[in-house]
């Protein structure tokens, strides 16, 4: 039974059981208002990190994601790029080796002006050379699509050389006219070196001349000499392209002057020296 005594008014409470209906001091409420407002800090933190791992992951995943489809896009450019070369040789000219090596030319052409244009190779000059080499392309196609080339020794053959054998008349006639020809140009080119220089632009061009007539006695389909007209085109460009710097070289010293900063080393100069100008005399010694 409770004692009536601690119901009385203006009774103590004992001691160890505070009165809650008595309002807390000052230093209380300020160290529970500093442990809830700590323990709301740390729920806000807790909730903040928890959505920012949410956020990551979300991140990571979408970057994962998205990195795969930038390499699947590369990958599918690729195989476009290779595929679309092989299906021109195969179609064209009726080779996938064709394809091969007339795209590897074509991008290998790309690059060397891509690096003309970055030595200051004028775009005009680069235009001038792939006309000339399509010009040439043209024909070289044209003579060896049409056979003409054969056609041509054949009649010749025939005409200056019935009396020998049908099968081998046409070849060695090709050869030894063409070895004759060129040797003739190698001799008169080199023979202002000297005598043994021109020998030797005369042995040169022989050889030189022979394959070129075994090359043109033969007879090849159209799309052969089509192919061969592109070669031609593709391995002239770069080399017309950069007969200029082939000739003179490159500038180093005009193309150091592009990357230094010429005004602002002057305005810096004369900077200094306005500053000397002004500045009291040292003292002397």
């Amino acid at each position: 039974m409770a004692d009536p005594s601690t119901n009385r008014a203006g009774a103590q409470t004992p001691a160890g059981r505070p009165d809650r209906e008595q309002p807390l001091g000052l230093r209380a409420q300020v160290g529970a208002t500093f442990a809830a407002g700590k323990r709301l800090f740390r729920a806000h933190v807790d909730l903040a990190k928890s959505e920012l791992d949410e956020i990551v992951d979300e991140v990571k995943r979408m970057v994962a994601f998205i990195g795969a489809a930038i390499g699947v896009a590369v990958l599918a450019g690729l195989l476009f790029g290779i595929g679309l070369f092989l299906f021109l040789g195969e179609w064209l000219f009726g080779s996938i080796g064709w394809g091969v090596l007339l795209g590897t030319l074509l991008l290998v052409d790309v690059a060397v002006v891509l690096v003309l244009l970055a030595l200051d190779i004028k775009a005009t000059r680069l235009g001038t050379a792939l006309i000339m080499a399509v010009i040439v392309g043209v024909i070289v196609g044209g003579v060896f699509g049409l056979d003409l080339t054969h056609r041509g020794w054949t009649g010749l053959g025939d005409t200056l050389a019935s009396a020998y054998d049908p099968s081998t008349r046409t070849v060695l006639l090709a050869m030894g006219v063409s070895a004759a020809v060129v040797a003739i140009l190698g001799f008169l080119y080199t023979m202002r070196s000297g005598v043994g220089a021109a020998i030797g632009g005369a042995i040169g061009g022989a050889l030189v001349g022979a394959l070129v007539g075994l090359l043109t006695v033969i007879s090849l389909p159209a799309t052969v000499g089509a192919a061969i007209g592109v070669l031609v085109a593709l391995v002239l460009w770069p080399i017309l392209a950069a007969r200029e710097v082939m000739q003179s070289g490159i500038d180093g010293e005009a193309l150091m002057k592009k990357f230094t900063p010429d005004e602002t080393i002057g305005m810096t100069k004369e900077t200094i020296e306005w500053v000397r100008a002004r500045m009291p005399l040292a003292p002397k010694s």
